[in-house]
């Protein structure tokens, strides 16, 4: 091919370049348009007809993903968003309440959309002039709403959980190698996300100690024998990983009692709150997370009850030290005579060097709501669980489990499953559960949630689970959800079908 033919392999038109924002106007009205056309043609909360019929609608509009020629850039947009909406799972749907999985705030995406548009990385000074700041102006207020009576907190934004709860096992274990420690150990509650194992795994500590949570929250008791037991073996330092608002049942640990019992023993403690942080946004609701000040450490999400898009994760620690063991000089991104000529730093405020300006999506909206506005969401969340409870309770054909609702988790099952288990076994009362939301899922009507818990005599049986985290979904709206519900378990489907 000859240089006059050779077509140019970076379209401008398909740029993100602020000085010509026409462009990506013009692209982000396509983009618009997909997600409205998608979501009329989806119809629900869930694509109906199962993983082969999604599977076969999103390849006709999006395949070949490297045709040999590129298509027209409108054309190439269009095809891929509609595909993803018209299969997506809408958490902004009413009937999509099975997971941690909140429908973010325009405000947040539009924020999103300037980050990636900017695409500065928050890893030198160089790359994110502004967003640094604005980033160290987040961090300050996140870090302040765990420790408000601190005098130095801290906090440094993650992509989620998952991350966060491995950045504090391993600010842990390096304070402890500080100490001359031989073998820290970590204890979890057998209520812990499954994050908290995976880090110690990685992170080459020993395979935790799992504590007792009868109902669904850890036991002090049996948390200050585990710890005795530990300490009289060898005397390690511990690090006890408390939940406030577990991924089952969104239960908090009894905070105060574990970090008295921590301290009792010489032990840190470290909070796994991603689930129930932003409880503090409330002034009401911060009370059900009284002691989470005496955590070292605190995880927090704010994809979760803070409605951002993914990801937004936070670990707040007591005291700027703590991040010591993050600091990390490379020459090309922070070399000491730049740092010491001011420009900051800004590889120690991840494990991550590439990473997203996530605080922007995260300010705008602190910024829009404020705490009052943020709080009073948070609280509409807790409440519609609340008032689901209720429904469900005055449900002939419905049957709650005991330690519902939890933050805004509510689970519950058909009575005709209790009685199936009655005369055919557990297991087929289970199936009866489980068939009865894979059919909901084939059909594209709602997304629920499934939950392996103890029931009140003490038997591990399957739940149905509604995560509530819409901050304008109310109770009415989920009365076809119970509905739904009930019929399929009063004429359940053939095994196989939709199952």
């Amino acid at each position: 091919m000859s240089e006059t033919a050779r077509p140019d392999p970076i379209r401008p038109d398909a740029t993100a370049d602020p000085a010509a924002p026409h462009a990506l106007r013009r692209l982000a009205s396509v983009a618009l348009d997909a997600l409205a056309d998608g979501a009329a043609a989806r119809g629900g909360p869930l694509p109906a007809g199962g993983p082969e019929a999604v599977a076969a609608r999103t390849r006709a509009r999006c395949v070949p993903i490297l045709p040999e020629e590129g298509l027209p850039v409108e054309e190439a947009l269009y095809g891929v968003a509609r595909a993803a909406a018209e299969g997506a799972a809408d958490p902004s749907a009413p009937h999509c309440v099975a997971h941690l999985h909140t429908p973010p705030l325009a405000v947040a995406a539009a924020a999103d959309l300037a980050a990636s548009a900017l695409n500065p990385s928050m890893d030198s000074w160089d790359q994110a002039p502004a967003a640094a700041v604005v980033e160290d102006e987040v961090t300050a207020v996140l870090a302040r709403l765990v420790y408000a009576g601190r005098p130095a907190p801290d906090a440094v934004i993650t992509s989620g959980g998952t991350e966060s709860n491995l950045v504090a096992l391993l600010l842990f274990r390096e304070r402890a190698l500080a100490a001359g420690a031989r073998a820290p150990r970590v204890f979890v509650g057998a209520n812990a996300h499954h994050s908290v194992r995976r880090a110690a795994w990685l992170l080459g500590l020993p395979e935790p100690v799992v504590v007792d949570c009868p109902g669904g929250r850890m036991d002090p008791a049996a948390l200050g024998r585990a710890l005795a037991a530990h300490a009289g073996r060898d005397g390690s330092p511990a690090l006890v990983a408390a939940t406030a608002g577990t991924t089952d049942e969104g239960l908090v640990d009894p905070l105060p009692e574990l970090a008295e019992v921590a301290r009792a023993h010489g032990a840190e403690l470290h909070v796994d709150a991603a689930y129930g942080g932003p409880l503090l946004f409330s002034e009401r609701l911060a009370p059900r997370l009284a002691g989470i000040e005496h955590a070292v450490s605190v995880t927090y999400d704010l994809h979760k009850l803070g409605w951002q898009p993914v990801a937004a994760g936070v670990l707040a620690v007591a005291d700027t030290a703590l991040l010591e063991p993050l600091s990390l000089t490379a020459d090309y991104l922070n070399a000491d005579d730049d740092t010491e000529a001011g420009l900051p730093d800004l590889l120690g405020r991840s494990i991550r060097t590439s990473r997203r300006p996530d605080a922007l999506k995260i300010a705008a909206t602190l910024r829009a709501l404020g705490r009052r506005g943020m709080g009073g969401a948070v609280e509409h969340c807790v409440g519609v669980a609340e008032e689901f409870a209720r429904a469900v309770d005055a449900h002939p054909a419905l049957r709650r489990h005991a330690g519902s609702p939890g933050i805004s988790t509510v689970l519950f099952r058909p009575v005709a499953a209790d009685a199936l288990a009655a005369t055919a076994g557990e297991e087929a009362g289970d199936e009866l559960v489980a068939g009865i939301r894979r059919e909901l899922l084939a059909e594209g009507r709602a997304v629920l949630g499934r939950a392996r818990v103890a029931d009140g005599d003490g038997r591990r049986r399957l739940w149905l689970k509604v995560t509530l985290l819409h901050p304008r979904t109310t109770a009415a709206d989920l009365d076809a959800l119970l509905k739904l519900v009930a019929e399929r378990a009063e004429n359940p489907a053939p095994a196989g079908t939709g199952h």
